[in-house]
């Protein structure tokens, strides 16, 4: 850094560290680097929580990125904006002198911009013959070029953490709703059964939470719940397999009491008057009863052909709140997402949906695109799809088109992403023989 772009401030305002260090880190910034103002003044906005502004502080940084001429932000065009106190205030929606100097004062402590002041503390440039601004005296936004990733970043964490707390209220709704519908069930039932305990402790799991709750709290009741809703269900099943068991053995006592009592072995086909003819349909008659796909005992006894059963499965949706593949399994096929996960990993699936973010971003994917993925595939699903699209990025013109048209195909249930992530592994797989 040259000594000679520290510069201190006006009056008794004193020098603190803070400002030498976004001064120092102001001064590392590449001539030829550039970023669009607006697009990252939404950035800020976005992570406002993590940098310590309020939105009146906001709203100012608003009013000084308005008098910078061009639309992006670039050291070779200068950074120094230069607006009087009266137009600054007529900017920031008519406020008052004192709330307009605490609000700028907060920019500078929060290291968003820089004081370039005057020797007599008065904000102006000088300008060269041909009406270009030379030195410049007033407020610097270079730090919120030299600060734009951090800020990027900061804004996908939060959004992240958002779309992980969305994700948990939903699914401790739908753990909420399945546990309250099984105790009904059961206490239908089995109404002779012993369930206030359960009902007792769905009580005190269904107590609503406190408004600023975090996402570990929503996981710890989930877990709580899915506990729950887990051993209604072998209760349950238990019920069930017991009805099950009860039918059976009143079906085989009815066909016992249904033979002929004159029969000298069950085994042995029939010669008398009115005795059917042996068959082994027949005698397989009593087991196949007790199958829930068995047929009618007259059916048995004709000579139409029988029906073949079908075992046909009706297709799986897609959509929802599931993980459809491992997190190592896309992490594997898709090793690229992971340079874009916080601090150059990726070791939880919030860290990839942190990364999606990032990556939606910097492949022009529009928010409403990618939320719509979200809503249909589920955001862990989403956040896979992203990181596929990512490894072929390079074959594919529009991502974002790529991505509303897999959607689409998803809510007609005619895309699954198991076969894009076996795809991508086995590309792997023969690439790295190659390369070694």
């Amino acid at each position: 850094m040259e000594r000679g772009n520290v510069t201190t401030p006006f009056g008794r305002r004193a020098m603190t560290l803070g400002m030498l260090a976004s001064q120092i880190a102001a001064s590392d910034i590449p001539p030829e680097r550039s970023i669009d103002k607006w697009k990252l003044f939404r950035s800020v906005c976005e992570a406002k929580t993590v940098i310590g502004v309020s939105d009146r502080s906001l709203a100012v940084l608003n009013a000084l990125l308005s008098f910078y001429p061009a639309a992006e932000l670039s050291r070779e065009t200068g950074l120094v904006v230069f607006p009087s106190n009266a137009q600054l205030s007529l900017r920031a929606h008519g406020m008052a002198g004192t709330t307009l100097r605490r609000h700028l004062a907060c920019l500078v402590e929060a290291g968003l911009i820089l004081r370039r002041d005057s020797p007599n503390g008065k904000r102006y440039a000088r300008r060269a013959r041909n009406g270009a601004v030379g030195e410049a005296f007033g407020f610097d936004l270079s730090p919120l070029v030299s600060r734009a990733e951090e800020f990027k970043t900061a804004a996908a964490e939060l959004a992240a953490e958002k779309q992980h707390l969305r994700l948990m209220r939903e699914r401790l709704s739908l753990h909420r709703r399945d546990v309250a519908k099984l105790l009904e069930l059961i206490c239908e039932t089995a109404p002779e059964g012993d369930w206030q305990a359960h009902h007792s402790h769905f009580e005190e799991l269904a107590a609503p939470l406190p408004r600023n709750a975090s996402a570990a709290d929503f996981e710890a009741l989930c877990e709580m719940l899915a506990q729950l809703r887990d051993d209604l269900a072998n209760q349950l099943e238990k019920l069930l397999n017991l009805r099950k068991t009860d039918t059976n053995d009143r079906q085989n006592g009815c066909h016992k009491q249904n033979s002929h009592p004159d029969s000298r072995s069950e085994s042995e086909p029939g010669l008398g008057k009115g005795r059917e003819a042996f068959s082994p349909e027949r005698q397989m008659l009593t087991a196949d009863r007790a199958m829930p796909q068995a047929r009618p005992t007259a059916a048995l006894t004709t000579n139409e052909p029988e029906r073949p059963v079908s075992l046909a499965v009706p297709p799986l949706r897609v959509a929802g709140l599931g993980r459809e593949i491992p997190l190592p399994v896309v992490l594997n096929a898709c090793p690229q997402i992971a340079d874009y996960g916080p601090r150059g990993r990726i070791e939880s699936w919030k860290d990839l949906l942190t990364a999606a973010i990032v990556v939606r971003t910097m492949l022009n994917v529009s928010a409403d695109a990618y939320d719509e993925a979200c809503h249909v595939l589920g955001y862990e699903n989403a956040a896979t799809v992203i990181a596929c699209i990512l490894e072929r990025a390079d074959r594919i013109s529009s991502p974002g088109g790529y991505l509303r048209d897999l959607t689409q195909r998803a809510r007609r249930q005619a895309f699954s992403i198991a076969p894009m992530v076996s795809a991508l592994t086995r590309a792997r797989r023969t690439v790295l023989p190659m390369a070694s």
